[in-house]
C-alpha cells in the first residue's frame, strides 16, 4: 500500500490516495499502521476518496480502528494533498465527511504548494440529542457539573460533527489528562463516547488546549476540538469570538463568525511518502 504521512499541528495521520489505491479493511489497517513501534506510527488512518457530492471525500479511522465522523486537522491535510497532487486545481474546494460537506480555502506558500487551510467547520451543535448525550434531548450543556473520582468539573459540550466535552482548568500543563480523559470519554453520559478538551484561558484572545481524543488517547492537536473550545469559551463568557488556540503541536486561528459558523485556519504538512507491506 502506498501512503503519505502528514500532520496538522502535530496531529499525524497516514493518508492513502483511494483514487489510486484500494483499502479493503480500513479498520484493521488503521490499527496496524498506527503502531509507533511496529507500524508507520500515527494517530490513525485517513482515506482520500472520490465523491459524487464534493471534490473529495474523507474517511477517518482512529488508531484503535474505530471510525470517526470528522477530523479538523485531517481535513486540512486532505485539502493540501488533493491540490498538491493534482486531484483538484482550485483554491476553494469542498470535502465530503461523516459530518457533512465542508468548504475549504487553500493558502499556498512560496513554493506554490499549500501551506495553510481555512475550513468552514459549520455551526456548533449544542443540544444534548445532537452531541449525543443522555438526558433532555433539547437541552444545552453549559457549565454542567460532572463528578469524576475526587473532582467535580463543569463541562460544556458540543458536536462539531463528532462529540466534544470541554473542561476549563487553571493549569493545563500539569493537569492529569491521562487520568481523567479516558473516564470522561467512556462515561455513560456519552453513548458514542466523547473527545475531551482541557483548556486554560490565557487571555480574552488566547487559550491553551490539551485533548484526549476518542479512540486515540492524548493527541498533539484536535481541530474539531478547537472548534468546540471556541464555542465553549464564548458560551461561558471567557473569551472573544476570535481566538488563538495554542495546542501541543502548534497554533490554530479560530473564529466563531457572525454567520454562526466556526472557521479554523491552520497548517498542513506533508512529511514523507512510502510503501508498506500489509
Amino acid at each position: 500500500m502506498k501512503f503519505t504521512k502528514m500532520h496538522g499541528a502535530g496531529n499525524d495521520y497516514v493518508y492513502v490516495n483511494c483514487f489510486e489505491e484500494t483499502v479493503a479493511d480500513p479498520r484493521n489497517v488503521a490499527i496496524q499502521i498506527s503502531n509507533r513501534n511496529f507500524g508507520i506510527g500515527s494517530d490513525g488512518l485517513i482515506l482520500i476518496m472520490p465523491s459524487d457530492k464534493a471534490d473529495v471525500r474523507m474517511r477517518m479511522f482512529n488508531s484503535d480502528g474505530s471510525e470517526s465522523e470528522m477530523c479538523g486537522n485531517g481535513i486540512r491535510c486532505v485539502a493540501k494533498y488533493a491540490y498538491d497532487h493534482g486531484i483538484v486545481s482550485r483554491k476553494e474546494i469542498t470535502a465530503e465527511t461523516g459530518a457533512g460537506i465542508l468548504t475549504l480555502q487553500l493558502v499556498p506558500g512560496g513554493d506554490g504548494k499549500i501551506e495553510k487551510v481555512r475550513v468552514n467547520m459549520g455551526p456548533p451543535r449544542l443540544a444534548r440529542g445532537e452531541i449525543p448525550m443522555t438526558g433532555d434531548a433539547g437541552a444545552k450543556v453549559i457549565a454542567e457539573p460532572l463528578t469524576i473520582l475526587d473532582r467535580t468539573f463543569h463541562i460544556t459540550c458540543a458536536s462539531m460533527g463528532n462529540p466534544h466535552c470541554v473542561i476549563f482548568v487553571d493549569d493545563v500543563e500539569d493537569f492529569p489528562v491521562s487520568t481523567y480523559g479516558p473516564l470522561i470519554e467512556n462515561h455513560e453520559l456519552f453513548p458514542r463516547r466523547t473527545n475531551v478538551e482541557f483548556v486554560q484561558i490565557v487571555s480574552r484572545s488566547e487559550v491553551r488546549q490539551r485533548t484526549w481524543e476518542r479512540g486515540a488517547g492524548e493527541t498533539l492537536a484536535c481541530g474539531t476540538g478547537s472548534s468546540a473550545v471556541t464555542a465553549a469559551c464564548v458560551l461561558n463568557g471567557l473569551t472573544e469570538k476570535r481566538i488563538l488556540n495554542h495546542l501541543s503541536g502548534g497554533d490554530l486561528e479560530m473564529e466563531w463568525a457572525e454567520d454562526g459558523n466556526i472557521y479554523m485556519t491552520g497548517p498542513a504538512v506533508e512529511v514523507f511518502t512510502g510503501e508498506i507491506n500489509l
